[in-house]
């Protein structure tokens, strides 16, 4: 709504309204409090103080205008009393809101006229009344955003403070419970309008407002982060570098949010999860010596400690909590661009250059930009006595990601390996070459070859110790990613040998959630116990006969006869009839297998449901074989029985017989092992298109961490088995080295150098400093004002009743053997003599 002036008045009118308010002088507190409690019996009041306050406004201008200068405009009794009404109406308004209908318009007016003109008590005090107004609604913010930002930019401290703190503190109070949309467009637009101004000073304050507001995530959309982003390309060098400076440590600021919830999830990432087992606990504990037991104990704290820093790590990088406003560029591309070119032409300071460098740097790594003009302007930059080279190795570093072509990175690597690593160089520089070497093959493998990553080797046998370690990096690196460019004798054990990177442009694409395999392992390891079982009965069968399952307990009875008829010795017509038998048995059973194998190799060519059908034939004619030889062995059993009863001798029956039998069991249950493989299989397949819960993930997260645990425990030593090699190094994905910042001081090397022998005294004598004099450790014992060791406690243990009678006796046969020793003892001279 437009906004209205205060009406000009007549002086007689003027005249008249002041001699009231000065014939009838009131206390306004007093006054202010009567008309809260009663305001319909002071209306005759307010209206005479509304005439007063208007007569006051006109003698005000009046005085201002004739006035020679602006400190002495308006004289400070007419001042004071113009604030104090102000004041006191803008108090009382909300009980008259129709006598009080034009005050905002009034007050309004007389600081938009006249803000810079007024004295600096009564421009405070008008100001306080428009809050006032605007805190009880009765003029709204919107209507009063453009004078509150003219306000802060008329060289009042105290009122650009009031100003400010009313416009964040309004924005907040408005946005705490529900975000009104199209208010808050209006807002907006006033302030951009404001931060696209050429004029330095309302832009400064359009932007400091707009930052404060999107850091306490109020304004957290992306049309505020985007007009943060163009405040870069500002014509004043001051918001330019303010809008660099906000990017830039944004991430490192802490930021307040006005949500619970947020909160609660924070604190829920920064307490993770470590999950070990209670067997691991107690051994640590309990088991082994003391010595081994407080080694066990330093390690278990070493292992919970790099659990917590690798999920802290995980929680940074991706975690929900990372957020940067270059993320939500709507043109990144054009962003990039439009910045390089800027500070290709600027003739700012090096600072602020580098600045530039390192936001252009950090939006082409987080969007996989491509600006090939970015690297030969690094290139020219890239010696070891160049100013801050490492933050300047950092943002190049930054700039790398596998969209790049390797061929427009190449010249920029080449210059940093030649400047940097060599012999004649400065320790300090070849670490820095060879960690900012690793960094970039991190991000584009395809950089390396084979001669230069065995020249690069090398530096692991230097003397420094900051060398050694940045190339012992790079050698761990190429071990994940490509362990055939090294030599045979530094490639360890690698966890794929034929690992190789992957070509310019190609795109590894996820079928499948991360971490649902951990589902099925542990479904799987449930029914492990029965699958061992089974192996250990198949690894029974081939080496010992006398345990095969044949099947039926008529089987395990004919064995234990046979062998006991072998053991007698029966004739050899016996022995003809039983091998002719034998033969027969065994042609059978062969058959039976050649059938089932002829099976097994037709399955080996068909789909699973073929499999499944056959598998099903294989298991009834199986069966059906077992059957019969079981019908067969009960025949031969009555025979047995009718020649027992005849009064001959049973014929003899060999361990070679029952091969078929063994045979036919044994294919029977491959049978069933093929069976449940396809069923198994059927199950995953199925399982793989099904809708994971709550519950999944939940499950998922913490086999993760169990298997982090055992990782761990074991590349620390505290249990034996499993493999170590995926703990000790594991391979970022591309969207993770995007939102990593790159440290500068993560490239630099700290060699420490030879202290000299001052130093070391100086030292020596500093750690000397909190130390009490020299103790004998008995002494020390003697002097400890706490409670008995553990070893005083042993001795004072009381032991049980049997124990107790136990060293009684002994004690008692030891005194009795003293005293028979002692009686037979020669005490007088010597026998021999």
């Amino acid at each position: 709504m437009p906004r209205k002036h205060a009406p000009a008045f007549t002086p007689e009118a003027a005249t008249a309204s002041a001699s009231v308010g000065a014939g009838q002088p009131h206390n306004l507190p007093v006054l202010q409090a009567k008309m809260k409690r009663d305001p319909e019996g002071y209306e005759e009041e307010l209206r005479q103080l509304h005439r007063h306050f208007e007569s006051s406004v006109f003698l005000f201008q009046q005085q201002a205008a004739l006035a020679t200068t602006s400190s002495s405009g308006g004289g400070g009794e007419v001042a004071k009393e113009l604030g104090d009404l102000a004041l006191f109406l803008a108090h009382v308004a909300p009980f008259y809101p129709d006598d009080l209908a034009d005050l905002p318009d009034q007050i309004g007016g007389l600081l938009d006229t006249n803000a810079r003109g007024l004295p600096p008590g009564l421009r405070a005090h008008l100001v306080q009344a428009l809050i006032l107004l605007v805190n009880r609604k009765i003029v709204d913010l919107e209507d009063t955003m453009e004078l509150f930002m003219e306000l802060q930019v008329i060289g009042d401290r105290a009122v650009k403070k009031l100003a400010f703190s009313h416009i964040v503190h309004s924005i907040r109070r408005m946005n705490q419970k529900h975000k009104n949309e199209s208010t808050n467009r209006k807002l907006q637009n006033v302030l951009f309008k404001f931060l696209q101004a050429e004029e330095e000073s309302r832009a400064k304050r359009a932007f400091t407002i707009l930052c404060d507001l999107h850091r306490r995530r109020v304004w957290f959309d992306e049309r505020t982060t985007n007009a943060i982003c163009d405040a870069c390309f500002h014509p004043s060098s001051r918001i330019m570098i303010a809008a660099i400076s906000f990017l830039l440590g944004y991430e490192n600021a802490p930021q307040e949010d006005d949500s619970d919830a947020s909160s609660s999830e924070d604190e829920a990432d920064q307490n993770p999860q470590i999950l070990l087992s209670k067997q691991d606990v107690y051994k640590a504990n309990h088991k082994g010596t003391a010595a081994s037991k407080k080694k066990k104990k330093a390690k278990l704290q070493r292992v919970i400690r790099s659990i917590k820093r690798q999920q802290r790590k995980s929680v940074e990088e991706t975690g929900s909590s990372f957020y940067s406003p270059l993320t939500y560029l709507k043109d990144a591309q054009g962003f990039a661009e439009k910045l390089f070119s800027r500070l290709q032409k600027c003739n700012e300071r090096f600072e602020v250059r580098m600045m530039m460098l390192k936001v252009i740097a950090r939006t082409i790594g987080l969007h996989h930009l491509v600006l090939l003009n970015f690297y030969p302007y690094l290139q020219r930059y890239v010696q070891p006595h160049q100013r801050d080279v490492t933050t300047l190795l950092a943002a190049a570093v930054q700039a790398c990601h596998d969209m790049v072509p390797p061929d427009a990175v190449e010249p920029l690597f080449k210059q940093i390996v030649n400047q940097f690593v060599h012999d004649r160089s400065r320790p300090e520089a070849i670490a820095v070459g060879l960690n900012v070497v690793r960094e970039i093959c991190i991000r584009m493998p395809l950089m390396m070859n084979e001669d230069l990553l065995q020249d690069l080797v090398l530096y692991k046998k230097s003397h420094e110790k900051a060398v050694s370690i940045a190339a012992r990096s790079l050698i761990t690196l190429f071990r994940e990613i490509c362990p055939s460019l090294l030599v045979k004798k530094d490639r360890g054990r690698p966890v794929d040998p034929k690992a190789r990177p992957k070509a310019f442009g190609e795109v590894t694409v996820a079928s499948n959630v991360p971490g649902a395999e951990l589902l099925d392992e542990n479904i799987s390891s449930e029914g492990e116990g029965s699958d061992d079982e089974s192996d250990a009965f198949d690894s029974d069968d081939d080496m010992d006969l006398a345990s095969a399952p044949t099947g039926t307990e008529e089987n395990m009875e004919g064995l234990s006869v046979a062998n006991k008829h072998d053991a007698d010795g029966d004739t050899k017509e016996e022995d003809e009839a039983s091998d002719d038998e034998d033969g027969t048995g065994q042609d059978d059973s062969n058959n039976d297998s050649d059938e089932l194998d002829d099976d097994s190799d037709m399955d080996a060519d068909t789909d699973i449901s073929d499999e499944d059908e056959d598998d099903d034939d294989e298991l009834k004619e199986s069966i059906n074989g077992s059957e019969d030889e079981a019908s067969d062995q009960d025949e031969d059993s009555d025979e047995e029985d009718k020649s027992k009863g005849s009064g001959s001798k049973v014929e003899k029956r060999k361990l070679s017989d029952y091969i078929g039998e063994l045979n036919a069991a044994d294919a029977s249950l491959r049978a069933l092992k093929r069976l449940a493989t396809a069923k198994k299989a059927e199950v995953s397949s199925d399982e793989t298109g099904k809708i994971l819960s709550d519950e999944d993930f939940k499950r998922i997260k913490e086999l993760k961490a169990k298997k982090e645990a055992k990782l761990a425990l074991a590349q620390h030593g505290l249990i034996k088995g499993g493999d170590t090699r995926s703990v000790t190094f594991k391979m970022p994905s591309s969207d993770q080295l995007s939102r990593k910042r790159v440290d500068p001081l993560e490239l630099e090397a700290h060699v420490r150098r030879k202290m000299s022998k001052e130093e070391r005294l100086a030292l020596v004598k500093a750690g000397r400093e909190d130390r009490g004099p020299y103790m004998a450790r008995t002494a020390v014992k003697q002097k400890k004002t706490g409670g008995l060791s553990n070893k005083q406690k042993q001795h004072k243990k009381r032991m049980p009743l049997a124990a107790t009678r136990a060293k009684a006796a002994r004690s008692r046969q030891e005194k009795k053997q003293q005293r028979k020793r002692s009686g037979n003892q020669f005490r007088g001279r010597k026998a021999w003599k």
